[in-house]
């Protein structure tokens, strides 16, 4: 393996935010997860997906066969498979693909990434800290690429409990990474970066992605995050829009938009009670907030994916 730095710091500013793998658009899912192999969306770009971060993605890949160049805040590693790859959020990333490249790659929303980093004891490193872990040891690539296979399959083909299981063979497939760091192994940690993306900036955003997580049921005003936190409105909407390239009140919006996809597509709750959970007062509010940010109205959107259920 060989590492070598290949981007300033001073370059990092630049850096676009991605809404998931190589792609700008909206998060596609009411599924807290979206999986998908790796030529899938590699082929259209050539087998490169270049250098971007995300604000509230973790990415986890698995590297069946092939070779990868692997970007990590301004750190080029030299990867092979049979490996596994951890991108926590806020992690400045990219990726070029050998062409004979197997794996897949999963992507957790904010919500299900912190589920997860809650469990007590040694799991919540495995997602917080970029890494890499190659599967040399006997048996552990068949279990991990058996793990993987199933997400892809539960993923691929929706049935009844499809969120349980997904959500199940995740957290075994934590498990095991986990298992595999304790053991000691090839795990990298990127080297601080200096300049304006300071600790400081990143740790405000993720103090209120956590307060958004907490309280976005009842929408409070951008103002009280930004009390809570101990700095003013304006400064928290630079700070998330130089760290995630939206406004506080954009990311606020996006978690109860995913929450209203996931209500509308797995609740029998009527869209009047979604609209009531989610802190609207009247539902001809909530049907206007969804349709500006989906181009549909709830009752559309949960007529489609009913159908592709």
């Amino acid at each position: 393996m060989v590492t070598k730095p290949v981007r300033p710091a001073a370059d990092m500013e630049q850096i676009p935010v991605f809404k998931l793998y190589g792609e700008t658009r909206q998060w596609p899912t009411p599924d807290l997860l979206h999986c998908e192999s790796i030529a899938a969306r590699s082929r259209l770009h050539d087998w490169h997906i270049r250098t971007h971060r995300h604000a509230d993605l973790v990415h986890v890949l698995h590297i069946r066969e092939g070779q990868l160049t692997l970007e990590l805040e301004g750190l080029e590693h030299q990867v092979a498979g049979p490996v596994f790859i951890v991108i926590p959020a806020m992690t400045i990333h990219g990726f070029r693909f050998s062409r004979d490249t197997d794996g897949h790659i999963i992507t957790l929303a904010r919500p299900l990434a912190e589920h997860l980093v809650a469990w007590p004891g040694p799991v919540a490193p495995v997602l917080t800290r970029a890494g890499f872990y190659p599967l040399h040891e006997a048996g552990l690539a068949e279990r991990i690429q058996r793990l993987v296979e199933e997400v892809a399959e539960e993923y691929r083909h929706p049935a009844a409990g499809r969120e349980m299981a997904l959500h199940g063979l995740i957290q075994a497939l934590v498990t095991q990474l986990m298992r595999r760091k304790e053991r000691g192994g090839q795990a990298m940690e990127p080297a601080p970066q200096t300049g304006s993306r300071s600790e400081r900036s990143e740790g405000h955003v993720r103090d209120f992605q956590a307060l958004i997580e907490s309280h976005f049921l009842s929408q409070p005003r951008v103002e009280w995050f930004a009390e809570s936190l101990g700095i003013t409105a304006a400064h928290l909407n630079a700070l998330c829009r130089r760290e995630t390239g939206a406004s506080a009140l954009q990311l606020l919006h996006e978690r109860v938009l995913l929450e209203a996809k996931r209500n509308l597509t797995y609740t029998n709750l009527t869209i009047s009670q979604v609209s009531d959970l989610l802190g609207f007062s009247e539902p001809a509010y909530f049907t206007r907030f969804f349709k500006r940010l989906t181009g549909m109205t709830p009752k559309a959107f949960r007529l489609r994916h009913g159908d592709e259920g």
